[in-house]
């Protein structure tokens, strides 16, 4: 089978959710692929503590969001991820699979698209579920040289054949349905710098006119869907110098883009151009207070219990891997309903150690992370662990050691919509220093056991290898 070959010389003639027969709509050819593998990846900006990122980058970037879903009404959880062929190749597919919670099984991947010769995960896609249960995933691109590519499942909650849309210039995609009112997509364009732009669209076929959200020479932004409203947290890059990017910003809107408030409800006008702005939440260039001077990393937007945001980064004093960087930190950033508060949870070891934060029903916040060092110390990612706080964040606790004992380092913790207590946090492991191959592993909402999902399939399904207890 030619993965290559995508796209057949045919037009279709099923609709998507919303629209009539559409001829800009392709049968992509989406074969199955042979387990579920991790696309490694080095950045190849080495230096004495090794490189800015590399290793099992699977579920990277902590800008595509979001990546799983759980459904209820199929019990089924569903995720994405970038993947390789095979164990001695570097060569990116965009891979769809389920968990099915009735049977235990996951269902052999599907390969909605091949990126070869690409081998950057920053192509990686990002998954949403519209109201009749197809699923869309938005393939990032790389500015204009290699644009993004939209996919929808040509049935509702099934992963085996795929429709495909014209490909238009988008990266980092983060798209939100919103029932009948359609679907809500912010991402970034390669304009002055990568700034920050959203689109909407009533059935994912017709869009709306793009509009920029912020402007600052560089920004990279996480958001997350709570009720009727996006919430999005962004940095800015000084010159567009992404190894400087600094200080922290906060925006909302509940009706599709038209307007953007601050947490306490302000409107602000955008695009956002000024560094000084209602938006900024928190100054790290050190013009305030010199001490706070620090790079910004965003892991997760999520909200309490009231619906106020909370955001989970790292702050770091250098771009490099290694002690230099130190201290490096992962805080907390929460809106009180009056004003802003910040705190911290535990020592980092890397710039990009990304992890998730959860909001239960009891009052308890959660991080699954790899906030444990690694077998690779100075690599991106390491241990996972669970963290709690009983005080809306003010204070942490180590709870538990997801991973232990690993002989790759694990990275880029994902956290479902709407997560199943048995499926809560998925990610990928890797060597951070060298070439090697990337698994997939999942999590319980207790972080008190560890599933394997099969590197090797032969059979349509199959059960992940539980590791512990």
């Amino acid at each position: 089978m030619n993965l290559k070959t995508l796209i057949l010389p045919v037009f279709l003639a099923a609709a998507p959710h919303g629209a009539g027969q559409n001829p800009d709509w392709q049968p992509a050819e989406t074969p199955r692929a042979d387990g579920f593998r991790g696309i490694w990846y080095d950045l190849g900006q080495r230096s004495e503590f090794g490189s800015k990122y590399s290793g099992g980058l699977g579920t990277y970037t902590a800008n595509h969001v979001p990546m799983a879903h759980y459904v209820k009404e199929v019990n089924r959880t569903y995720l994405t991820w970038g993947g390789t062929p095979s164990a001695d190749k570097r060569e990116l597919q965009i891979l769809v699979s389920y968990y099915n919670h009735d049977t235990g099984k996951v269902a052999r991947p599907v390969a909605v698209q091949d990126r070869s010769p690409v081998d950057d995960p920053h192509d990686n896609g990002s998954l949403a579920i519209d109201p009749d249960g197809h699923l869309w995933v938005f393939v990032s691109g790389r500015g204009a040289r290699r644009p993004g590519s939209v996919f929808r499942s040509k049935e509702p909650h099934a992963i085996d054949e795929w429709l495909r849309l014209p490909d238009w210039e988008f990266t980092y995609p983060q798209p939100w349905w919103f029932g009948e009112e359609g679907l809500f997509h912010t991402y970034t364009r390669y304009t002055d710098g990568r700034e920050l732009y959203f689109r909407t669209s009533r059935d994912g076929v017709e869009w709306g006119e793009e509009q920029k959200l912020a402007g600052l020479r560089g920004h990279y932004q996480t958001s997350h869907r709570e009720g009727d409203r996006v919430l999005t947290a962004f940095n800015r890059h000084p010159n567009r110098n992404v190894d400087r990017r600094t200080d922290l910003y906060y925006m909302e809107t509940a009706d599709m883009g038209k307007t953007w408030t601050t947490a306490c409800g302000g409107e602000i006008a955008t695009p956002v151009t000024a560094i000084r702005n209602p938006a900024r939440i928190r100054d790290y260039s050190g013009n305030e207070d010199p001490a706070d001077n620090a790079l910004v990393y965003i892991s997760d937007v999520n909200a309490d219990a009231e619906g106020r945001p909370v955001i989970l980064y790292i702050t770091s004093k250098h771009h490099q891997p290694g002690p230099g960087g130190n201290p490096r930190l992962w805080k907390i950033a929460r809106w009180t309903g009056d004003e802003w508060l910040f705190h911290e949870v535990a020592p980092a070891l890397h710039n990009y150690d990304m992890g998730s934060i959860y909001i239960e029903d009891d009052g308890t916040w959660k991080i699954i992370a790899p906030i444990g060092a690694g077998p690779q110390k100075w690599g991106t990612g390491g241990e996972i662990e669970l963290w709690t706080s009983g005080d809306q964040g003010a204070t942490w606790q180590k709870q538990r050691a997801v991973t232990s004992d690993s002989p790759r380092n694990h990275s880029y913790v994902r956290r479902p919509i709407h997560a199943h207590p048995d499926f809560y946090a998925y990610w990928a492991d890797g060597d951070a220093d060298t070439f090697s191959v990337s698994e997939l592993w999942f999590t319980n909402k207790a972080g008190d056991k560890l599933w394997h999902l099969p590197y090797d399939m032969d059979g349509d399904y199959a059960k992940p290898q539980r590791h512990h207890p």
